[in-house]
Protein backbone atom coordinates (compact mmCIF):
# COMPACT_ATOMS: atom_id res chain seq x y z
CA UNK A 1 0.00 0.00 0.00
CA UNK A 2 1.36 3.02 -1.08
CA UNK A 3 1.38 6.38 1.94
CA UNK A 4 -1.35 8.16 1.46
CA UNK A 5 -0.66 12.34 1.65
CA UNK A 6 2.20 11.49 -1.05
CA UNK A 7 1.55 12.37 -4.86
CA UNK A 8 -0.64 11.58 -7.32
CA UNK A 9 0.87 7.75 -7.77
CA UNK A 10 1.57 7.97 -11.30
CA UNK A 11 0.58 4.03 -13.10
CA UNK A 12 1.96 3.20 -16.51
CA UNK A 13 0.95 0.61 -19.10
CA UNK A 14 3.80 -2.42 -19.41
CA UNK A 15 2.62 -4.43 -22.35
CA UNK A 16 6.03 -5.67 -22.94
CA UNK A 17 9.35 -6.02 -21.49
CA UNK A 18 10.52 -2.69 -23.54
CA UNK A 19 7.65 -0.91 -22.47
CA UNK A 20 8.32 -1.97 -18.87
CA UNK A 21 11.17 -0.65 -18.55
CA UNK A 22 10.36 2.85 -20.29
CA UNK A 23 8.35 2.59 -17.84
CA UNK A 24 10.68 2.13 -14.68
CA UNK A 25 13.34 4.32 -16.61
CA UNK A 26 10.81 7.50 -17.35
CA UNK A 27 9.57 7.69 -13.57
CA UNK A 28 6.18 5.82 -13.25
CA UNK A 29 5.42 4.99 -9.84
CA UNK A 30 3.46 1.61 -10.17
CA UNK A 31 3.11 -0.69 -13.86
CA UNK A 32 0.27 -3.23 -14.73
CA UNK A 33 0.37 -5.84 -16.61
CA UNK A 34 -1.28 -8.69 -18.41
CA UNK A 35 0.33 -12.45 -17.56
CA UNK A 36 -1.26 -14.74 -20.24
CA UNK A 37 -4.98 -14.97 -20.06
CA UNK A 38 -7.55 -13.31 -18.09
CA UNK A 39 -6.51 -10.13 -18.47
CA UNK A 40 -8.31 -7.43 -20.94
CA UNK A 41 -5.34 -6.83 -23.39
CA UNK A 42 -4.80 -10.82 -23.90
CA UNK A 43 -4.66 -10.46 -27.40
CA UNK A 44 -3.73 -6.98 -28.61
CA UNK A 45 -0.47 -6.47 -26.37
CA UNK A 46 2.76 -9.08 -25.95
CA UNK A 47 1.68 -10.64 -22.79
CA UNK A 48 4.38 -12.12 -20.27
CA UNK A 49 4.29 -15.94 -19.38
CA UNK A 50 3.99 -16.89 -15.96
CA UNK A 51 8.06 -17.33 -15.31
CA UNK A 52 8.36 -13.97 -15.92
CA UNK A 53 6.52 -12.50 -12.75
CA UNK A 54 10.02 -12.87 -10.97
CA UNK A 55 11.66 -10.82 -13.00
CA UNK A 56 8.99 -8.00 -13.65
CA UNK A 57 8.86 -7.64 -9.72
CA UNK A 58 13.12 -7.72 -9.03
CA UNK A 59 13.30 -4.96 -11.38
CA UNK A 60 10.30 -2.91 -9.92
CA UNK A 61 11.24 -3.46 -6.40
CA UNK A 62 14.96 -2.32 -7.79
CA UNK A 63 13.33 0.77 -8.58
CA UNK A 64 11.07 1.18 -5.86
CA UNK A 65 8.49 0.97 -8.15
CA UNK A 66 4.95 -1.06 -7.75
CA UNK A 67 4.02 -3.76 -9.54
CA UNK A 68 0.07 -4.73 -10.45
CA UNK A 69 -0.90 -7.66 -12.32
CA UNK A 70 -4.52 -7.24 -14.08
CA UNK A 71 -6.91 -10.01 -13.72
CA UNK A 72 -10.36 -8.27 -14.75
CA UNK A 73 -11.67 -10.45 -17.32
CA UNK A 74 -14.64 -12.07 -17.41
CA UNK A 75 -13.76 -15.46 -15.33
CA UNK A 76 -15.58 -19.05 -16.68
CA UNK A 77 -16.04 -21.66 -14.57
CA UNK A 78 -13.15 -23.15 -16.63
CA UNK A 79 -11.04 -20.34 -15.60
CA UNK A 80 -11.24 -20.46 -12.28
CA UNK A 81 -8.44 -23.34 -11.85
CA UNK A 82 -5.86 -20.46 -14.12
CA UNK A 83 -7.16 -17.64 -11.66
CA UNK A 84 -5.71 -19.76 -9.01
CA UNK A 85 -2.56 -20.44 -10.39
CA UNK A 86 -1.96 -16.92 -11.55
CA UNK A 87 -3.06 -15.61 -8.57
CA UNK A 88 -0.75 -17.93 -6.58
CA UNK A 89 2.24 -17.24 -8.52
CA UNK A 90 1.90 -13.27 -7.97
CA UNK A 91 1.70 -14.09 -4.02
CA UNK A 92 4.86 -15.92 -4.90
CA UNK A 93 6.67 -13.69 -6.79
CA UNK A 94 5.76 -10.65 -4.56
CA UNK A 95 3.71 -8.85 -6.95
CA UNK A 96 2.20 -5.25 -5.17
CA UNK A 97 -1.41 -6.10 -6.12
CA UNK A 98 -4.11 -7.45 -8.37
CA UNK A 99 -6.75 -5.62 -10.50
CA UNK A 100 -9.72 -7.86 -10.43
CA UNK A 101 -13.45 -7.45 -11.60
CA UNK A 102 -14.79 -10.79 -10.44
CA UNK A 103 -15.75 -11.56 -7.26
CA UNK A 104 -14.36 -14.93 -7.47
CA UNK A 105 -11.10 -14.02 -7.96
CA UNK A 106 -11.33 -11.26 -5.34
CA UNK A 107 -12.45 -13.80 -3.05
CA UNK A 108 -9.17 -15.75 -4.21
CA UNK A 109 -6.93 -12.77 -4.15
CA UNK A 110 -8.05 -11.42 -0.55
CA UNK A 111 -7.60 -15.56 0.77
CA UNK A 112 -3.94 -15.13 -0.53
CA UNK A 113 -3.02 -12.33 0.86
CA UNK A 114 -2.53 -10.11 -1.63
CA UNK A 115 -3.63 -6.29 -2.02
CA UNK A 116 -6.70 -6.03 -4.38
CA UNK A 117 -7.45 -3.25 -6.80
CA UNK A 118 -11.24 -3.12 -8.53
CA UNK A 119 -10.75 -2.52 -11.99
CA UNK A 120 -13.19 -0.45 -13.42
CA UNK A 121 -15.01 -2.97 -15.23
CA UNK A 122 -17.38 -2.81 -12.27
CA UNK A 123 -18.35 0.36 -12.81
CA UNK A 124 -18.71 2.19 -9.35
CA UNK A 125 -20.44 4.83 -10.19
CA UNK A 126 -21.38 5.97 -6.21
CA UNK A 127 -20.45 5.55 -2.95
CA UNK A 128 -22.29 3.06 -0.83
CA UNK A 129 -21.15 1.04 -4.37
CA UNK A 130 -17.48 1.24 -3.16
CA UNK A 131 -18.10 1.44 0.80
CA UNK A 132 -19.36 -2.57 -0.46
CA UNK A 133 -16.11 -3.19 -2.06
CA UNK A 134 -13.97 -1.61 0.28
CA UNK A 135 -14.36 -5.27 2.44
CA UNK A 136 -12.24 -6.41 -0.55
CA UNK A 137 -10.24 -3.72 -1.90
CA UNK A 138 -7.85 -0.93 -1.34
CA UNK A 139 -8.19 0.95 -4.03
CA UNK A 140 -10.57 1.44 -6.55
CA UNK A 141 -10.85 2.39 -10.28
CA UNK A 142 -13.95 4.65 -10.94
CA UNK A 143 -16.34 4.15 -13.73
CA UNK A 144 -14.84 6.31 -16.69
CA UNK A 145 -17.75 7.91 -17.13
CA UNK A 146 -18.00 9.84 -14.10
CA UNK A 147 -17.14 13.75 -13.75
CA UNK A 148 -14.55 15.47 -11.71
CA UNK A 149 -17.01 16.90 -9.63
CA UNK A 150 -18.53 13.04 -9.05
CA UNK A 151 -15.07 11.94 -8.33
CA UNK A 152 -14.67 14.83 -6.29
CA UNK A 153 -17.84 14.14 -4.13
CA UNK A 154 -16.66 10.72 -3.52
CA UNK A 155 -13.25 10.86 -1.94
CA UNK A 156 -15.17 13.46 0.03
CA UNK A 157 -17.08 11.25 1.85
CA UNK A 158 -14.47 8.24 1.90
CA UNK A 159 -12.26 11.16 4.23
CA UNK A 160 -16.12 11.93 5.55
CA UNK A 161 -17.11 8.34 6.48
CA UNK A 162 -13.45 6.87 6.81
CA UNK A 163 -14.60 4.37 4.67
CA UNK A 164 -11.11 1.79 4.78
CA UNK A 165 -10.23 -1.18 3.21
CA UNK A 166 -8.57 -4.38 4.37
CA UNK A 167 -5.18 -2.80 5.02
CA UNK A 168 -6.79 -0.08 7.69
CA UNK A 169 -6.17 2.64 5.44
CA UNK A 170 -8.80 5.36 3.98
CA UNK A 171 -9.84 3.39 0.60
CA UNK A 172 -8.00 5.30 -2.87
CA UNK A 173 -9.18 6.27 -5.85
CA UNK A 174 -7.58 5.55 -8.69
CA UNK A 175 -8.84 7.34 -12.68
CA UNK A 176 -8.15 6.67 -16.26
CA UNK A 177 -5.97 9.76 -16.94
CA UNK A 178 -4.48 9.57 -20.85
CA UNK A 179 -5.20 7.34 -23.67
CA UNK A 180 -7.93 5.23 -25.98
CA UNK A 181 -11.04 5.55 -24.86
CA UNK A 182 -14.03 3.18 -25.57
CA UNK A 183 -17.49 4.09 -26.92
CA UNK A 184 -18.72 1.59 -24.18
CA UNK A 185 -19.59 1.95 -20.91
CA UNK A 186 -16.30 1.49 -18.99
CA UNK A 187 -14.92 -0.69 -21.75
CA UNK A 188 -18.33 -2.91 -21.70
CA UNK A 189 -19.04 -3.78 -25.33
CA UNK A 190 -20.73 -6.77 -27.19
CA UNK A 191 -19.92 -5.62 -30.47
CA UNK A 192 -16.59 -7.92 -30.95
CA UNK A 193 -18.49 -10.67 -29.80
CA UNK A 194 -21.64 -10.08 -32.25
CA UNK A 195 -19.32 -9.39 -35.29
CA UNK A 196 -16.73 -11.83 -34.62
CA UNK A 197 -17.00 -14.09 -31.50
CA UNK A 198 -13.98 -12.60 -30.06
CA UNK A 199 -14.94 -11.09 -27.03
CA UNK A 200 -13.86 -7.80 -25.63
CA UNK A 201 -14.35 -8.49 -22.07
CA UNK A 202 -12.32 -11.35 -22.37
CA UNK A 203 -9.35 -9.56 -23.88
CA UNK A 204 -10.10 -10.06 -27.15
CA UNK A 205 -11.60 -6.74 -28.67
CA UNK A 206 -11.37 -6.59 -32.57
CA UNK A 207 -11.96 -2.80 -32.02
CA UNK A 208 -15.40 -2.73 -34.21
CA UNK A 209 -15.54 0.87 -33.70
CA UNK A 210 -12.08 2.00 -35.14
CA UNK A 211 -13.46 1.20 -38.25
CA UNK A 212 -14.99 2.73 -41.61
CA UNK A 213 -18.50 1.92 -42.29
CA UNK A 214 -21.17 2.74 -45.31
CA UNK A 215 -24.84 3.42 -44.38
CA UNK A 216 -27.55 2.14 -46.45
CA UNK A 217 -31.26 4.06 -47.44
CA UNK A 218 -32.51 0.96 -47.21
CA UNK A 219 -35.96 2.47 -49.22
CA UNK A 220 -33.56 4.08 -51.64
CA UNK A 221 -30.23 2.11 -51.45
CA UNK A 222 -28.25 4.74 -51.67
CA UNK A 223 -24.92 4.67 -49.89
CA UNK A 224 -23.20 6.94 -47.51
CA UNK A 225 -19.47 6.77 -46.18
CA UNK A 226 -18.89 8.47 -42.96
CA UNK A 227 -15.65 9.32 -43.83
CA UNK A 228 -15.25 12.83 -41.66
CA UNK A 229 -15.45 11.04 -38.17
CA UNK A 230 -15.56 7.82 -37.30
CA UNK A 231 -18.84 8.03 -35.30
CA UNK A 232 -18.28 5.26 -32.29
CA UNK A 233 -14.30 5.87 -32.10
CA UNK A 234 -13.91 8.68 -29.26
CA UNK A 235 -10.56 10.53 -29.00
CA UNK A 236 -7.85 10.03 -26.84
CA UNK A 237 -8.33 11.01 -23.01
CA UNK A 238 -6.07 13.29 -21.47
CA UNK A 239 -6.07 15.52 -18.32
CA UNK A 240 -2.45 17.02 -18.67
CA UNK A 241 -4.10 20.75 -19.22
CA UNK A 242 -6.30 19.88 -15.81
CA UNK A 243 -4.09 17.98 -13.97
CA UNK A 244 -4.68 20.95 -10.59
CA UNK A 245 -8.53 19.61 -11.27
CA UNK A 246 -7.49 16.39 -10.68
CA UNK A 247 -5.55 16.71 -7.97
CA UNK A 248 -8.24 18.92 -6.41
CA UNK A 249 -11.20 15.92 -6.84
CA UNK A 250 -9.11 14.15 -4.61
CA UNK A 251 -7.98 10.91 -6.99
CA UNK A 252 -4.93 9.18 -5.58
CA UNK A 253 -3.72 7.02 -8.85
CA UNK A 254 -3.43 8.33 -12.10
CA UNK A 255 -2.99 5.68 -14.94
CA UNK A 256 -2.21 6.09 -18.04
CA UNK A 257 -3.81 3.97 -20.81
CA UNK A 258 -1.65 1.93 -23.81
CA UNK A 259 -0.63 -1.75 -22.97
CA UNK A 260 -1.00 -2.27 -26.49
CA UNK A 261 1.08 0.47 -27.51
CA UNK A 262 4.89 0.85 -28.65
CA UNK A 263 7.29 1.76 -25.83
CA UNK A 264 8.34 4.93 -27.21
CA UNK A 265 4.85 5.73 -26.29
CA UNK A 266 5.05 4.68 -22.99
CA UNK A 267 8.52 6.54 -21.92
CA UNK A 268 6.59 9.93 -23.31
CA UNK A 269 3.57 9.80 -21.75
CA UNK A 270 5.35 8.63 -18.60
CA UNK A 271 7.81 11.44 -18.46
CA UNK A 272 5.72 14.12 -19.48
CA UNK A 273 2.87 13.12 -16.71
CA UNK A 274 6.13 12.79 -14.54
CA UNK A 275 7.57 16.45 -15.00
CA UNK A 276 3.51 17.51 -14.66
CA UNK A 277 2.40 15.88 -11.57
CA UNK A 278 6.05 17.01 -10.18
CA UNK A 279 5.04 20.14 -11.08
CA UNK A 280 2.06 20.47 -9.21
CA UNK A 281 3.56 20.06 -6.17
CA UNK A 282 6.40 22.44 -6.80
CA UNK A 283 4.55 25.43 -7.83
CA UNK A 284 5.58 25.44 -11.71
CA UNK A 285 2.18 23.86 -13.69
CA UNK A 286 2.33 26.63 -15.71
CA UNK A 287 -0.01 27.65 -19.01
CA UNK A 288 3.98 27.71 -21.23
CA UNK A 289 4.64 24.34 -19.59
CA UNK A 290 1.44 22.99 -20.28
CA UNK A 291 1.84 24.18 -24.19
CA UNK A 292 5.04 22.34 -24.75
CA UNK A 293 4.01 18.74 -22.80
CA UNK A 294 0.99 18.65 -24.73
CA UNK A 295 2.99 19.18 -28.09
CA UNK A 296 5.43 16.12 -26.39
CA UNK A 297 2.22 13.89 -26.18
CA UNK A 298 1.35 14.24 -29.60
CA UNK A 299 4.97 12.85 -31.28
CA UNK A 300 3.90 9.50 -30.16
CA UNK A 301 0.50 7.54 -31.24
CA UNK A 302 -2.74 9.24 -30.36
CA UNK A 303 -6.19 9.64 -32.36
CA UNK A 304 -6.20 13.34 -30.96
CA UNK A 305 -6.95 14.55 -27.85
CA UNK A 306 -10.41 15.35 -25.61
CA UNK A 307 -11.23 16.04 -21.79
CA UNK A 308 -13.33 12.42 -21.63
CA UNK A 309 -16.48 12.82 -19.14
CA UNK A 310 -14.53 14.66 -16.54
CA UNK A 311 -15.08 18.29 -17.40
CA UNK A 312 -18.74 17.92 -17.75
CA UNK A 313 -18.50 19.27 -21.70
CA UNK A 314 -20.06 18.08 -24.57
CA UNK A 315 -20.01 14.14 -24.71
CA UNK A 316 -18.37 12.63 -27.41
CA UNK A 317 -15.60 13.78 -29.58
CA UNK A 318 -15.23 11.62 -32.36
CA UNK A 319 -11.29 10.70 -34.19
CA UNK A 320 -10.90 10.08 -38.08
CA UNK A 321 -8.86 7.60 -38.83
CA UNK A 322 -5.43 6.35 -37.81
CA UNK A 323 -2.38 7.97 -35.46
CA UNK A 324 -2.79 12.03 -34.91
CA UNK A 325 1.19 11.59 -33.85
CA UNK A 326 3.09 14.45 -34.82
CA UNK A 327 5.96 11.96 -35.59
CA UNK A 328 6.49 8.42 -36.40
CA UNK A 329 9.69 5.38 -36.66
CA UNK A 330 11.39 4.59 -39.92
CA UNK A 331 13.31 1.46 -39.45
CA UNK A 332 16.85 1.33 -39.36
CA UNK A 333 19.22 -1.74 -38.05
CA UNK A 334 19.84 -3.80 -35.01
CA UNK A 335 21.95 -3.42 -32.20
CA UNK A 336 25.83 -4.65 -32.95
CA UNK A 337 28.14 -4.27 -30.47
CA UNK A 338 28.50 -1.61 -27.54
CA UNK A 339 31.82 -0.38 -25.68
CA UNK A 340 31.11 -0.09 -21.74
CA UNK A 341 34.51 1.86 -21.52
CA UNK A 342 33.92 4.54 -24.18
CA UNK A 343 30.02 4.11 -24.10
CA UNK A 344 29.81 3.45 -27.71
CA UNK A 345 27.01 1.73 -29.26
CA UNK A 346 27.76 -0.26 -33.03
CA UNK A 347 24.30 -0.87 -34.85
CA UNK A 348 24.37 -3.09 -38.11
CA UNK A 349 22.20 -0.96 -40.61
CA UNK A 350 19.78 -2.79 -42.34
CA UNK A 351 17.78 -0.25 -44.44
CA UNK A 352 17.32 3.88 -45.23
CA UNK A 353 19.87 5.80 -44.44
CA UNK A 354 20.99 7.87 -41.25
CA UNK A 355 22.33 10.99 -41.59
CA UNK A 356 24.41 13.47 -38.54
CA UNK A 357 21.45 15.86 -37.09
CA UNK A 358 18.97 12.89 -37.10
CA UNK A 359 17.09 12.40 -34.21
CA UNK A 360 16.87 8.46 -33.19
CA UNK A 361 14.95 5.96 -31.33
CA UNK A 362 16.18 2.88 -29.39
CA UNK A 363 14.07 -0.13 -28.05
CA UNK A 364 14.76 -3.15 -26.51
CA UNK A 365 13.76 -5.79 -23.94
CA UNK A 366 16.23 -4.33 -21.56
CA UNK A 367 17.10 -1.08 -22.37
CA UNK A 368 14.15 0.48 -22.78
CA UNK A 369 13.56 3.51 -24.27
CA UNK A 370 16.48 5.67 -26.05
CA UNK A 371 15.89 8.72 -27.62
CA UNK A 372 18.57 11.37 -29.04
CA UNK A 373 20.14 13.37 -31.54
CA UNK A 374 22.99 12.59 -33.37
CA UNK A 375 25.74 15.03 -32.86
CA UNK A 376 28.71 12.52 -34.14
CA UNK A 377 28.75 9.03 -35.71
CA UNK A 378 30.97 6.76 -36.97
CA UNK A 379 30.77 4.44 -40.37
CA UNK A 380 32.71 1.32 -40.68
CA UNK A 381 35.54 2.46 -38.02
CA UNK A 382 35.70 5.71 -39.74
CA UNK A 383 34.11 9.28 -39.00
CA UNK A 384 31.35 10.33 -41.17
CA UNK A 385 28.27 12.28 -41.51
CA UNK A 386 26.05 9.38 -43.59
CA UNK A 387 25.57 5.85 -42.90
CA UNK A 388 23.71 3.27 -45.18
CA UNK A 389 22.42 -0.21 -45.44
CA UNK A 390 24.79 -2.61 -44.82
CA UNK A 391 27.28 0.15 -42.87
CA UNK A 392 28.24 -0.49 -39.44
CA UNK A 393 27.89 3.02 -37.87
CA UNK A 394 28.95 3.41 -34.38
CA UNK A 395 26.91 6.42 -31.91
CA UNK A 396 27.89 7.49 -28.34
CA UNK A 397 25.30 6.21 -26.14
CA UNK A 398 25.54 6.09 -22.14
CA UNK A 399 23.33 2.81 -22.25
CA UNK A 400 23.75 -0.29 -23.00
CA UNK A 401 22.98 -1.59 -26.50
CA UNK A 402 22.42 -5.27 -27.06
CA UNK A 403 22.00 -7.36 -30.16
CA UNK A 404 18.30 -7.27 -29.48
CA UNK A 405 17.76 -3.72 -29.64
CA UNK A 406 16.24 -1.79 -32.52
CA UNK A 407 17.38 1.26 -34.19
CA UNK A 408 14.81 3.79 -35.66
CA UNK A 409 15.19 7.37 -37.14
CA UNK A 410 12.20 9.64 -35.82
CA UNK A 411 11.06 11.99 -38.46
CA UNK A 412 8.10 14.46 -38.91
CA UNK A 413 5.13 12.46 -39.93
CA UNK A 414 3.38 14.54 -42.85
CA UNK A 415 -0.27 13.15 -42.35
CA UNK A 416 -0.94 14.41 -38.80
Amino acid sequence: MRKQNDKIELMAPAGSWEALQAAIDNGADSVYFGVEQLNMRAVSSINFELDDLPEIVRRCEQNGVRSYLTLNTIVYDHDLLMAKKLIKAAKDAGVSAVIVADQAVMFMAREAGLEVHISTQINITNVETLKFYSTFADTMVLSRELSLRQVKHITEQIEKQQIKGPSGRLVEIEIFGHGALCMAVSGKCHMSLHTYNSSANRGACKQNCRKPYIVIDKESGIELEIDNEYIMSPKDLMVLDFLDQVKDAGVSVLKIEGRGRAPEYVATTVKTYREAIDALYDGTFTPERIEKWIERLATVYNRGFWSGYYLGKKLGEWTTPGSHATQKKIYLGKGWHYYPKAQVAEFKMEAFDLKQGDKILITGPTTGVVEKVIEQMYVNDQPGTQAKKGDIVSIKIDKKIRPADKLYKLVKNEMS
